[in-house]
Order: structure tokens, then sequence, then C-alpha cells
């Protein structure tokens, strides 16, 4: 068993992962950064997606060299953690969100394997379901065993970035039925579909987005929400390694 881990804003490193070694890995898409480690035995590939100094932004996130260096690594499936923001008013900061679908409103990243460029033509891949069943039921059962709070049913509207959203668009991504707020979750996982590999994610909230509250978003909410709740997070990434090992 080979479990991949992508995270963003404020998950740099994982004190849980024995033996780290990070490793600059080429695929046919570039670079990507992985770093490999044991976590209660279980082989572990991470990933930080603005790099470990969040250098990197949203839109420059080379996502399919991403993918395809977890894929070629053999992993059997990957968790990704993803911070946002609040769509639903009933997601307050330091809630956590399992995630059932996406809305795309980015623009101009390279959000497909399929190109007409790389081998392999022009594919049509269903999207219907995309977050993992089996994934996404041993993180509930995680959260569950150590009374945390996780909510299902999410719908994550994806935006570019690195500025935050408008009240209008947020409207617009609240009529879409999105719950939830980001900016790095898409293509992301549709690229994990595209390359047949098994993928779920968990949520972070840690503001309101644009318009749901009157209150402007600061950096400094955000970095208080993420200390507040990333060890809740840590704890269902525990529980559900634990469950696979």
């Amino acid at each position: 068993m080979k479990i991949g881990i992508i995270a963003g804003t404020g998950f740099y490193n994982l004190p849980a992962l024995t033996g780290s070694t990070p490793q600059a890995v080429d695929t046919v898409y570039g670079k990507a950064l992985i770093t490999s480690g044991s976590w209660h035995d279980v082989e572990i590939a991470f990933l930080t997606r603005h790099g470990v100094d969040h250098s990197v932004p949203p839109s420059a996130v080379n996502y399919r060299a991403n993918i395809t260096a977890l894929k070629n690594a053999g992993v059997d499936f990957v968790i990704a953690v993803n911070v946002v923001g609040g769509i639903d008013p009933k997601l307050p900061a330091g809630s956590l969100q399992l995630l059932d679908d996406f809305v795309d409103f980015t623009h101009g990243r390279a959000d497909t394997f399929f190109d007409g460029v790389q081998p392999g033509g022009v594919q049509h891949i269903d999207m219907s379901h995309l977050y993992d069943a089996e994934v996404k039921s041993a993180m509930a059962k995680s959260a569950k065993g150590a009374g945390i709070a996780l909510n299902t049913g999410g719908i994550y509207a994806g935006f570019n970035g690195p500025r935050f959203e408008t009240p209008a668009e947020i409207r617009l991504a609240a009529l879409s039925g999105a719950t939830v707020v980001g900016m790095t979750g898409v293509p992301e996982v549709s690229l994990a579909k595209e390359a047949g590999l098994r993928y779920a994610a968990i949520a972070l909230v840690v503001n309101p987005a644009a318009g749901v509250s009157d209150a402007p978003i600061t950096m400094e909410d955000i970095n208080a929400a993420l200390k507040a709740a990333s060890e809740k997070v840590i704890t269902i990434i525990d529980g559900t390694i634990k469950a696979f090992s």
C-alpha cells in the first residue's frame, strides 16, 4: 500500500512522516517535488502544491506534473487537503468538508492530459464520480472515531487566484450549488480522474467567502483558523492511513 498526500496553504510538512526524503522527480510535464516516508508503516508520497516556501501561485502550480509523479510513484490513492472559503453560511471558519463534486471557474490552466499534443489522442473521461467513495468513507469513519465534525456533500468552486473572489463571483458560484471556494482543487481532481488515480479531498474552511460575511478577508484571520483546525485534518488523515495499514 502506498498513499499520496497533496496539501497546500499551511501544510508544508507532515510531522508524523518518518524517514522523510524529498526528491525532485522528472515527468514529461516538468518536475515535481515529492517527499517520501512512512506513516503507520504505510508508504507515503507527500506533495505540497505551493512549494515549501509558498512561492508558487495557484494558477502556476504544475498540476499535470504533480499527478503524473504520484501516478508513476505507484500510489494506490490520493488524500488531498484544500484550504477554502465557505460559501454555505452554515460553514464558518474551522469547518471541515468532504468534497463530492466541483464547478470550474478557472481559466488558462493546463487542465487535461488529452490536449492533442501528448500521446493518447483526445479522450472524453466520465466525471460523474470524481472523489473515491471508499477513501471518503474511511475519512468519515476516522473523523467520527475522533469526535471531529466532518460535513459531507461538499461542492468545490475553483477560481484562479491568488486574489480572493468578489461577492458577485461568490453569488454566481452559490447559484451553481457550490458550498466552498478555493484555488487549487481544480484541475487537480479532474487530472487524477483522467490518470485513473483514486482521489478524495477534505476541505478546511478558513474564512467566510466574500459577501457571505460583512467582515473583510484577512490573512491574520485565515492563519488563525488554520492554526486552530489543522490538527483536526491531520487527525483525520492519521486515522484514514491507519485504516488502510
